[in-house]
């Protein structure tokens, strides 16, 4: 069973609204806030549109049941593509709405990822295996196994195999945009 009210006050809490404010903006008085908060009186479908309205929740979501939020994601869950001429393998399914996207590129011989246009963040990589070639703008890094690297997003970027084996890395922007 659904606690309208505590979840009213939850809503409105995470907003940073008093009861009063709230009263304020849907015309009710505090008094009727408080008593919904509390459970103490029903509102009608009218009066619940206009109080989540104000808290920027719509029907569905107020209703809705919780998602557990997964944790644990194994290589069934896992998503491939291609990264220019590498492979990309996305880590965390849907990590667009999540505030970081760690991927696995994985590069053959000659292979390079796809040129990185500047964005608003960051970048971490991890060179698993193999070794790396970093190139952010004009400059040159090579990589080997066990290093990494960290860079502003604002600057055009990319990756290439720099041996004849295979290389991988740990590649993380934040926020997502692979």
């Amino acid at each position: 069973m659904v606690e309208i009210g505590r979840k009213i006050k939850q809503y409105r809490l995470q907003l940073e609204l008093t009861q009063e404010e709230l009263a304020q903006r849907t015309e009710l008085t505090k008094g009727y806030i408080s008593q919904l908060e509390n459970d103490l009186c029903s509102p009608s479908i009218a009066t619940l549109e206009d109080i989540l309205n104000v808290l920027g929740v719509s029907l569905y979501e107020f209703f809705a049941e919780p998602q557990k939020e997964q944790v644990v994601y194994t290589p069934s869950d896992y998503f491939v593509s291609e990264n220019g001429s590498g492979v990309s393998t996305w880590l965390i399914p849907n990590s667009q709405v999540k505030q970081m996207e760690p991927i696995i590129l994985t590069l053959q011989k000659n292979q390079e990822s796809v040129e990185r246009l500047p964005f608003e963040g960051e970048e971490f990589g991890y060179v698993i295996s193999g070794e790396a070639e970093l190139s952010v703008g004009e400059e040159r890094y090579r990589l080997k196994a066990g290093e990494s690297f960290s860079l502003n997003g604002k600057r055009q970027h990319k990756l290439k195999n720099a041996k004849n084996e295979e290389c991988k890395i740990l590649w993380v922007t934040t926020p997502s945009n692979f």
